[in-house]
């Protein structure tokens, strides 16, 4: 039996994207594009899954070990028998230059050769279709085997007997094979020399694009994988980036709050490319740009959501499918997000704030122009009508409406940054006129939301609920990590929101209960504070700690148990690898300490 747990490394190639599990089993996957139909559903269906997955059996198996392809999401899983022999298992998603563009086709790749002794392996290759309600139809040829799933069509090329593959049958591995699991069209060259190009390609690919990030001297590894799966997490044909790759995984057991994470919101982007950028990793921040002035155009000034789906779909409403049991069979499996029903009124600053640094920065190959800062002003306009009115806030509270403190505050981060860059574009005007207008915010927010009795910021205006996102402030520009109102708000979130090592978004009762397991996000922005309040061997500790929470990928999830460290929700968690970045770049030495 295969319990499903979250301890998977994915592959991808910024078009298409899987998830394996330590048995080197594909467990996930979506097609045509992150959001689809599941080829690979087997994560939502129970236990023992009888199709939506894709594995190598090795006979008389004994022991697995597994690791990424140094500085590339391809990923080598070794399968040792009990008599010595020895099973390597190379997958990858094809990416790299061809013919002057960048190849990233919708296809998996798998390369399996003998290490050791005579292995017999067994491959089950079973697509599923209808979200995992049964596998999907298949027609064979001489070399290649379709399948058709729902939403696209799948064809293996490969130059395994044919027969072995549809009869799953035990065979001896005498020489490497290799498998091209892509588009219904003929593979065009010799399969196997074929797959091993794509390979020694794709690994060169993601090695020179580690060679350009700017890494903190101390803990590379973890910025290094963080950053490659962030990457993962982009569509890069639109510009979009999910916040998970996965739907559904509950926040804690049996909690119904299982999510669709599949989709583009414009909060989780901006900590992404936000992150990234302190990298230097411009490729994703300018794509995303160009994502984001395209929802702009449409809004034409008007109502934006907090998510759209990577093709800049609107609609993407939220169902309940019951065609797959759920993860370790928690239902319910949702498809769509009801939060692009929502009003967050923060949104208006994640978009400004981004494209803000396009009037900045010289290595974009499109700086912002005046006719940009003139659209980015109707954002402005927005955030600025918006800041002191009720909303669903950035926990996206389903029957909750308050005017909360980080939404407010980011529609004033909206303002004073339009006020900079008018300033840059010489815009004096218009320079006067933000900075009016943020002061104008900056005033409203102290007057309602600072609490003079306890020294601190409540959530939401007129509140005393308190919220992780406050330690933002500070990272917004709004307060000094020292000034005494924010150590007073971080002396409470302190007090009341950690439990054990990690930090909870709030404790207070929800459309759903209470919560019951930590944000790993809001667990890196309490290490961020710590440092800012000097209190840095502390957050030292912390973000080790939290880095050897990690799955074996060195991923994290959303959510972990505060009494188990089990991680929960959806995965790998955009959020979560922020923090990392973040806090190592904070917190690392300088690399004057040792050149």
């Amino acid at each position: 039996m295969n319990r499903p747990d979250l301890d998977l490394a994915p592959v991808g190639n910024c078009s298409v994207s899987a998830l394996i599990d330590r048995n080197g089993r594909y467990v996930w996957a979506c097609a045509p594009r992150v959001d689809g139909d599941p080829l690979f559903s087997a994560l939502m269906d129970g236990d023992d899954p009888e199709h939506g997955f894709w594995d190598i059996q090795l006979e008389g198996f004994k022991r697995v070990d597994q690791a990424y392809v140094r500085n590339t999401p391809v990923l080598r899983t070794v399968l040792t028998a009990q008599d010595g022999a020895a099973v390597e298992v190379l997958d990858f998603a094809p990416r790299h230059r061809k013919h002057d563009r960048t190849y990233r086709p919708l296809a998996f790749a798998r390369i399996v050769r003998t290490l050791e002794g005579a292995p017999r392996i067994r491959v089950r290759l079973r697509p599923a279709a209808d979200w995992g309600e049964r596998p999907a139809a298949r027609t064979a040829g001489s070399n290649h085997v379709r399948y058709l799933c729902t939403g696209a069509t799948f064809r293996l090329t490969t130059d395994c007997p044919v027969s072995h593959v549809t009869e799953e049958r035990l065979f001896r591995l005498e020489r490497p094979l290799a498998f091209f699991l892509g588009p219904d069209e003929g593979y065009d060259q010799a399969v196997g020399p074929g797959v091993a190009a794509a390979l020694d390609h794709t690994v060169a690919y993601w090695r020179d694009w580690v060679r350009t990030l700017y890494l903190p001297l101390d803990w590379q590894e973890a910025v290094i994988r963080a950053a490659i799966t962030l990457k993962l997490c982009a569509y890069e044909e639109t510009g979009a980036i999910v916040a998970a790759l996965t739907t559904s995984v509950p926040e804690f057991p049996e909690s119904g709050r299982n999510w669709d994470y599949r989709y583009c919101w414009i909060r989780d982007a901006y900590y992404v490319v936000r992150a990234l950028n302190r990298l230097g990793a411009v490729d994703l921040l300018e794509n995303y740009l160009g994502y984001l002035r395209n929802l702009v155009d449409a809004s034409g000034g008007g109502h934006v959501q907090p998510v759209y789906g990577v093709g800049l779909e609107a609609e993407i409403d939220e169902r309940i499918v019951d065609t797959v049991d759920g993860y370790r069979g928690m239902k319910p499996v949702r498809v769509g997000n009801q939060a692009r029903e929502h009003l967050q009124h923060d949104v208006y600053g994640q978009i400004v704030l981004p494209l803000v640094q396009s009037f900045y920065d010289q290595r974009l190959i499109r700086p912002g122009s005046i006719d940009d800062f003139h659209a980015l002003e109707k954002v402005g306009e927005r955030a600025f009508a918006l800041h002191d009115q009720p909303d669903a806030g950035l926990w996206e509270f389903r029957t909750i409406a308050r005017v909360h403190v980080y939404s407010s505050v980011m529609c004033w981060a909206a303002c004073d940054r339009l006020a900079k860059a008018a300033e840059h574009l010489g815009l004096a005007s218009r320079a006067e006129v933000w900075r009016e207008r943020a002061q104008t915010i900056r005033e409203r927010i102290e007057a309602e939301a600072f609490l003079p009795d306890e020294g601190r910021f409540g959530a939401s205006f007129g509140g005393r609920e308190l919220d992780a996102s406050l330690l933002q402030l500070t990272d917004l520009g709004f307060l000094d990590a020292r000034d005494p109102r924010q150590v007073g708000t971080f002396d409470a979130i302190e007090r009341d929101l950690k439990k054990g090592p990690y930090l909870f978004r709030y404790v207070e009762p929800d459309d759903f209960g209470e919560p019951e397991t930590a944000f790993n996000f809001c667990t890196f922005w309490f290490i961020e504070a710590l440092h800012l309040n000097g209190r840095t061997e502390e957050a030292r500790e912390l973000f080790d700690q939290m880095l050897s929470r990690r799955t074996h990928a060195g991923l994290l999830s959303e959510d972990i148990a505060v009494e188990t460290d089990e991680l929960w929700g959806n995965y790998p968690q955009t959020y979560s690898l922020v923090g990392v970045i973040n806090c190592a770049v904070l917190l690392s030495r300088s690399w004057t300490d040792v050149r």
